[in-house]
């Protein structure tokens, strides 16, 4: 399991940090604040209300869950999130969450990966923990793409195809 599980960290290290954070930097970098937080009805979400919401996510379930650190998630304040809060600010909170997520991930032991703990009231394995942050975390970036997209009706252009290999593009700065 050693070497499958330093793989399995090491990929949804990846993924987290050097796909999925890229792509929601481009997003940002497209839009207003306005933008940010606007939501096509009432019942839907804002991509500000998504980041909030990812953030509380990964820090429960990773940084808490796994790490050991206290968790005082209000999941229900980030979805009620109505007051804009200015790109900038949302973006530092995503970096500092993401750096929260891979740090506790770099220490993760892979032997305990099929240690159980309860999260979010559900019983776990530390795999299912991580596997669960990085599924949740490319559905709502899914999202943000595809909100950022009817917004802004640009190709967002995350990928360069060099030598028929994808290369995803790093954004500039948000």
């Amino acid at each position: 399991m050693n070497d499958t599980g330093h793989e399995f960290i090491a990929r949804s290290r990846h993924h987290l940090a050097k796909d999925f954070v890229p792509k929601i930097e481009r997003c940002l970098e497209q839009l207003t604040d306005e933008q940010i937080w606007w939501r096509p009805n009432a019942q839907s979400n804002s991509i500000g209300n998504l980041i909030l919401h990812l953030c509380g996510n990964a820090r429960q379930w990773i940084v808490c869950g796994i790490g050991g650190a206290a968790d005082a998630r209000d999941r229900d304040a980030e979805f009620a999130q109505r007051e804009m809060i200015p790109r900038a600010s949302l973006h530092s909170f995503l970096k500092s969450t993401l750096n929260e997520v891979d740090s506790t991930l770099a220490q993760c032991d892979t032997g305990k990966l099929l240690d159980r703990q309860t999260i979010q009231g559900t019983d776990v394995t530390a795999l299912e923990a991580i596997f669960h942050v990085v599924e949740h975390f490319s559905m709502h970036t899914g999202q943000i793409i595809l909100l950022t997209k009817l917004m802004t009706a640009a190709d967002l252009r995350f990928y360069d195809f060099e030598g028929r290999k994808p290369v995803l593009r790093v954004s500039s700065s948000a």
